[in-house]
């Protein structure tokens, strides 16, 4: 049972765990009718601060309880563990002093037991609506531990939420923020801004403070209920700032009205002469109860954020700041309207804002000075762009400034480069601020490709913006898992628009993979060819390495003369039937191959040695290579070579099958190449592969449109099922994009 609670769990202070045993805090006490009932079972009496070893574990089993069956069996735990806690509780949130008020208890509204039973009832049953009772299903299989946090954690973090909003009842709300945090793939929204959130009782006020703060609850509530004939008495309650004074949460009552949407409301506040520009504030000392992610809002941010045009239009025209909080010259650090608009993908509200002035450049800047975006801040452009919204980011391009004769295209800014010499000032100013536009869309590019909405992408780069290699690519992987034929055509004729210094270490990770696996996939001979023409383009202008020689130095040598010498032989290979005369002196030392085979051989004696599956004019080429003590005195026909290399590579001779891997690569042609590699992938000689492999490479434009090469790289043979030929290609041109990048680093050519 231990195995099931998480970290968290144990590290909350009214738990402690020792030895693997879960153990409950010294002081907590049980209710005076259980001590009862568990003093007369266990036919004991006690002073009722301690627990029998049965209680105990009814309340480990309680705490940790993950599933239960039904809303009776859930409200039951649920009691029992905020009875079990509540002293706790109260004593760690009033400097250890108990709290035994009934005023103080954290209580479960119904609907809070309804929707917890949602999470921990049966995962089988899929409910509608979360606040009806489930009907009774019989639990068939477990869930996995990561989505069966216990009892005790869905309590602990649901009373969090319910104290953050100062309030004493859990409701339905706080359940489905724990379970944002306890399950993970559960997709339950962020809990709603509430007008009613503010009027919540204080606890540590005096009476003339809570007398105030009374008054000022009952202000905000006259002014919450629609009634626009209260205004006046009610700004009469709400102390010395009157109509502009603020909730815990640093809201002004016309901010509430523009939440609601409450277009009366808000013109009646604004008549009595409320603040069309004032801020939730940053700071939390006054008001402890601002939201994070609405610091900075104004008013109008609020009308925008819940979709209320009319209320915005009516805001607009009574010259509110269409930039939300942003002054002129001042960092931004919060979210504009026409920035929350886009995201929305709110097209009416977006023209209405534009219309009015808003910036689409406006740019949202981080607190820490650290930023996600790479080109630049989250502006509208990326917003919209990000969430896919279009028709919104059309817009937002479509919008130009008044007043400026001549506009330059993003492809003149990009010819124009930094030479601003004897140009007007509007001239200046166009380029400049045609600049910053390419940075938005440059980094708007970025959004959209990582979210996959290529479409925008596409829109954006037909505007002339320049492909990154990473907005490429994730853009090529879009469309190829939503098989979008055309767009990967277009996508991949694309490719050599992007510069060759683009060709990072992400495009050997995460580029070829996936280029490769079209290829694979796709057996449509347009994208064959497209792919081709990247790969070549990838392997460069430069030859082929080479395959050099390898030069070794034979620690015994005998005169040619004694080559298949019957004289003074002291071992015969009997190949093909015929005899072959040798001297173990310079055999023994040729390699470990022939040292095996002259191994436990009677000395003294003239050893026959049977060699099958060697031709013997092959096997008098291997012995003339070592009598010889070189290569340059044979002479290999073409016919020869693939055989001498295989018996080579037998006898464990490096020298000569080098020899024969390079007249071998002498030999490639495209009627060859194929073959070759068969042969070379069938021997294991890995240099010469490479080197073929980049041969198909470098002319694979030519090879896919021949039958041999198209058989190799889709017809695997099922004798051979390790040989990927697709696969090896990857990792030969991965080298050699890494060997050319390294090589120009330091200056040199491959």
């Amino acid at each position: 049972m231990m195995d099931w609670v998480p970290f968290s769990f144990l590290e909350h202070p009214v738990f402690s765990c020792t030895r693997g045993v879960l153990s409950l805090p010294e002081g907590l006490t049980l209710h005076r009718d259980q001590q009862q009932q568990q003093q007369q079972r266990a036919g004991k009496s006690g002073d009722g601060n301690t627990y029998s070893q049965s209680e105990l574990r009814s309340v480990e089993q309680c705490l940790l309880a993950t599933r239960v069956g039904s809303i009776s069996e859930l409200s039951d735990l649920v009691s029992r563990a905020m009875h079990h806690l509540q002293p706790l509780y109260m004593k760690n949130h009033n400097n250890g002093t108990p709290v035994h008020h009934k005023s103080s208890v954290i209580h479960w509204a119904p609907e809070a037991i309804y929707t917890l039973c949602y999470f921990m009832h049966c995962p089988q049953m899929e409910w509608e609506n979360p606040n009806v009772e489930p009907s009774k299903v019989t639990l068939q299989t477990e869930r996995p531990f990561l989505v069966l946090p216990p009892l005790m954690e869905w309590v602990r973090v649901a009373v969090v939420h319910t104290e953050h909003r100062r309030s004493f009842s859990v409701d339905s709300d706080d359940v489905r923020q724990a379970a944002r945090l306890l399950l993970p793939g559960v997709d339950c929204e962020p809990r709603q801004l509430r007008t009613d959130d503010c009027f919540c009782a204080s606890r540590k006020l005096d009476a003339a403070s809570t007398e105030a703060k009374f008054l000022q609850d009952l202000g905000f509530r006259m002014l919450s209920c629609g009634r626009t004939d209260l205004v006046k008495q009610a700004v009469n309650l709400l102390g010395p700032d009157g109509i502009n004074s603020m909730s815990e949460q640093g809201m002004t009552p016309l901010m509430y009205a523009c939440v609601r949407g409450d277009e009366a409301m808000v013109q009646m506040l604004l008549d009595a002469g409320a603040d069309i520009n004032s801020e939730v504030p940053n700071s939390v000392h006054k008001h402890p109860s601002v939201f994070p992610e609405t610091r900075q809002a104004t008013p109008l941010t609020f009308a925008v954020l819940h979709g209320h045009v009319p209320v915005v239009q009516l805001l607009l025209d009574a010259k509110a700041n269409v930039e939300g909080s942003l002054q002129d010259g001042m960092e931004n650090y919060t979210e504009t309207p026409l920035q929350l608009a886009a995201a929305a993908g709110n097209f009416e509200l977006v023209g209405l804002l534009l219309e009015r002035g808003a910036d689409p450049m406006v740019g949202t800047m981080y607190r820490n000075g650290i930023s996600t975006a790479p080109h630049g801040d989250m502006n509208s452009y990326s917003l919209a762009a990000a969430h896919g919204h279009r028709n919104v980011f059309r817009k937002l391009l479509s919008h130009t400034e008044t007043g400026k004769g001549d506009v330059l295209s993003l492809e003149e800014i990009l010819a124009e480069g930094s030479d601003l010499e004897g140009r007007s000032p509007s001239q200046i100013d166009l380029i400049r601020s045609g600049k910053a536009k390419l940075k938005a869309l440059k980094e708007a590019m970025y959004h959209s490709s990582e979210h996959g909405h290529v479409d925008i992408t596409i829109d954006i780069r037909s505007l002339g913006v320049p492909w990154t290699l990473h907005t490429w690519m994730e853009s090529l992987r879009t469309c190829f898992h939503q098989h979008r034929r055309p767009l990967i055509q277009g996508l991949l004729k694309e490719f050599s628009c992007i510069e060759e210094e683009e060709y990072t270490e992400e495009l050997i990770t995460h580029g070829l993979p996936l280029m490769f696996q079209i290829l694979r996939a796709s057996k449509n001979e347009v994208i064959s060819q497209q792919l081709s023409a990247i790969f070549t383009q990838c392997y460069g202008p430069y030859p082929i390495p080479k395959l050099v020689e390898i030069k070794r130095k034979q620690s015994s040598r005998l005169d040619p003369h004694f080559l298949n010498n019957k004289e003074m032989s002291d071992v015969t290979f009997l190949v093909e039937g015929k005899p072959f005369y040798a001297h173990k002196v310079l055999l023994f030392t040729a390699s470990n191959r022939f040292k095996s085979l002259l191994a436990n051989r009677p000395c003294g004696e003239n050893t026959c040695i049977e060699i099958s599956n060697v031709k013997y004019h092959i096997f008098q080429l291997v012995m003339q290579y070592l009598y010889f003590g070189a290569t340059e005195a044979m002479h290999i026909r073409n016919t020869e070579v693939m055989e001498l290399l295989s018996a080579a590579k037998f006898f464990q001779l490096e020298a000569l099958q080098r020899h024969c891997e390079i007249i071998c690569s002498k030999n490639i042609n495209t009627e060859t190449c194929v073959e070759i590699y068969n042969h070379t992938k069938f021997l294991d000689a890995p240099d010469l592969a490479s080197y073929i492999e980049g041969y198909f490479l470098k002319n694979m434009v030519i090879l896919i449109e021949l039958e041999p090469f198209k058989q190799l790289l889709y017809d695997a043979p099922p004798d051979s099922p390790g040989c990927d030929i697709l696969q090896d290609l990857e990792k030969t041109l991965a080298n050699r994009i890494q060997s050319i990048h390294l090589s120009s680093s330091k200056g040199s050519i491959v």
